[in-house]
C-alpha cells in the first residue's frame, strides 16, 4: 500500500483501501472523532504519538464523523470518541471514551508482532537451510527477549539439538508443560533421544573407562575431550580440558583445544561465555 504517511483521513473514497487492504499489511487503528468533541481532542494526540512510534506496524485511520456520516452509520457509532482496531480486514478490538497512553499501548501490544517473532522466523529459515549454529543464535536471542514464549522455547530446544547442545536441549524439553506437549514437542523429544544415542558410542565409552583407570593420564583425558566434542557433548569436553589445564596450564595444546571447542559453539551460547572467562582468567 503506497501512502505518504501512516496517519490518514478516511473518506468513502479511500476507506476500502485503508481499512480493508491496509489491514492486511498493518494493524489499522480507526479513530472516530468530531471537531466539537473535547474528549476526542484529548485522545487524538495519544493515538498520533503511538502511530508515529509504531509507523512500520500500524496505520492510524481518522474518520471525522461530521464529514463522514455515512461511514459512522455503517460502523454503528453511538458515542465519541470510539476507537476500533482492524487486522486482515476484520475488527479485532475496540474501546470508547478516553484512555491513557499506557492503556492504549497495552491494547496495541496484544495485536502487534512481538520483537521475538522476527527472530523466530529467521531462526526457522536458518534451520531449514541446515545452519544449526545460526538457528541456535537467533532462537537464543528470541528466548532471551521472552523466555515464556513457547514458540521460542521449542525452537531453541530443537536448535540446541541440531547444534549439539544436548544438555541444554534436555533442560528446555523437560520444562515444557504438559499442555504444550504437542506433535512439535514429540518430534523434538524424539530428535533429542536419537542425538543422545548417537553421542554415546562404544568407542567413547571404552575411552571413558580408560580415563577412569588412569586418572593422571592427561593425554588420555584430552583424547576423551576431543571425542566428547566430536559427539557434540561440548560441556563434558570443556570440563575435561579444564581439568587438564588446572593440572598443567601449558600441557601439549590443551589451551588450543579449549579455544577451538569454545569458538565452535554458536554465538550467544552461555557455555562459550562461561568457559571463555575461565580460560582468560587462567591465561592472564
Amino acid at each position: 500500500m503506497s501512502q505518504q504517511s501512516n496517519i490518514i483521513d478516511v473518506t468513502l473514497q479511500n476507506f476500502q483501501q485503508v481499512l480493508l487492504e491496509g489491514s492486511k499489511e498493518k494493524l489499522v487503528i480507526i479513530d472516530f472523532w468530531a471537531d466539537w468533541c473535547e474528549p476526542c481532542k484529548q485522545l487524538m494526540p495519544v493515538l498520533e504519538k503511538l502511530a508515529n512510534e509504531y509507523s512500520d506496524q500500524v496505520i492510524l485511520a481518522k474518520i471525522n464523523c461530521d464529514d463522514q456520516q455515512e461511514l459512522a452509520m455503517q460502523f454503528g457509532i453511538r458515542s465519541l470518541p470510539t476507537v476500533a482496531l482492524f487486522k486482515n480486514g476484520e475488527p479485532v478490538d475496540s474501546f470508547g471514551g478516553v484512555k491513557t497512553e499506557s492503556e492504549v499501548r497495552e491494547m496495541l501490544s496484544k495485536h502487534l508482532p512481538s520483537p521475538s517473532d522476527d527472530l523466530i522466523q529467521q531462526a526457522q529459515v536458518a534451520m531449514g537451510e541446515g545452519d544449526a549454529n545460526r538457528a541456535y543464535t537467533l532462537a537464543k536471542q528470541a528466548y532471551d527477549l521472552d523466555n515464556t514464549d513457547m514458540a521460542a522455547i521449542k525452537l531453541l530446544a530443537e536448535a540446541a539439538v541440531d547444534a549439539g547442545r544436548l544438555d541444554q536441549a534436555k533442560e528446555l524439553v523437560a520444562a515444557i508443560p504438559m499442555v504444550e506437549q504437542d506433535s512439535d514437542y514429540q518430534r523434538i523429544k524424539g530428535k533429542l533421544e536419537l542425538a543422545e544415542d548417537a553421542a554415546d558410542s562404544p568407542e567413547l565409552r571404552a575411552l571413558q573407562e580408560q580415563v577412569e583407570q588412569n586418572p593422571d593420564d592427561l593425554s588420555l583425558k584430552l583424547q576423551l575431550a576431543l571425542k566428547f566434542h566430536e559427539a557434540h557433548r561440548d560441556e563434558e569436553a570443556l570440563q575435561l580440558v579444564f581439568t587438564v589445564l588446572t593440572k598443567d596450564v601449558n600441557f601439549e595444546g590443551a589451551k588450543k583445544y579449549a579455544l577451538d571447542i569454545i569458538n565452535s559453539l554458536p554465538d550467544g551460547d552461555p557455555l562459550a561465555a562461561t568457559y571463555r572467562r575461565k580460560l582468560y582468567s587462567m591465561m592472564y
